[in-house]
């Protein structure tokens, strides 16, 4: 950190000035290295206001450019970010075979339930975090239940017993004591993986991200190949 670079900026090299000389142009991966800093790095409160201009003048860009950046992220970025966290979906794994379950059939239904032992490697920051699930398959539906092992797990759990103990007192908070030793707990364990901190809301999003993301095309063409084979 130096006072021409107090924000740590990774230093890029331009392609050349744009038409009008008044800016750098970068390569189209440099820009979203350029777009992810804005958001990833980590800026103290009385300086949030100097933050983008000292952006803009390390790389000698404009608005315009870090708006060209914020397309060229969106067409091409694997992975979306998170209140200042780079959220990634890696790949999965199915772990044994598919297991019959005895469920209640309605009048008329031929569906077999199964149960499938799975997982899928998430990347926060680019950590490597491992969600291992079981798969549970009924007809035309499916849900999942994570086992409490990994950070990611237990950030789940904190999300899912945060809901049930609000709906089981009927009120818009849950116990704040409880609550705050929990959030402690996972922000110590994210502190010894290299990832910062997280609030209630943070929490929230990644939950939903890693549940919207635990099953792709590439996912249901495996399972679809075991159910046939199993019928």
């Amino acid at each position: 950190m130096t006072s021409s670079n107090p924000y740590n900026f990774v230093p890029l090299q331009p392609t050349g000035r744009n038409e009008t000389n008044t800016s750098n142009t970068y390569t189209p991966d440099d820009m979203i290295k350029i777009y992810e800093q804005q958001f990833l790095t980590e800026v103290p409160e009385d300086k949030i206001t100097e933050f983008l201009p000292a952006l803009k003048a390390f790389y000698g860009i404009d608005g315009h450019t870090l708006d060209i950046g914020a397309v060229i992220f969106d067409a091409i970025a694997d992975f979306c970010i998170i209140y200042n966290h780079k959220i990634k979906v890696g790949g999965y794994e199915i772990l044994g075979g598919l297991l019959k379950e005895d469920v209640e059939q309605e009048e008329g239904s031929e569906a077999q339930a199964y149960s499938l032992d799975c997982r899928r490697i998430f990347f926060i920051n680019d950590v490597e975090l491992p969600y291992h699930f079981n798969l549970f398959i009924h007809g035309d539906s499916y849900s999942v239940l994570p086992e409490k092992e990994s950070i990611l797990e237990k950030l789940y759990w904190f999300v899912s017993d945060r809901f049930d103990e609000t709906e089981a007192k009927n009120e818009t908070e849950t116990d704040e004591a409880q609550e705050t030793a929990s959030l402690q707990s996972i922000n110590e364990q994210l502190a010894g993986l290299g990832i910062r901190s997280m609030d209630v809301t943070t929490i929230n999003e990644i939950v939903e991200y890693v549940d919207d993301s635990i099953i792709d095309d590439e996912m249901i063409d495996a399972l679809n190949t075991l159910l046939d084979n199993a019928e």
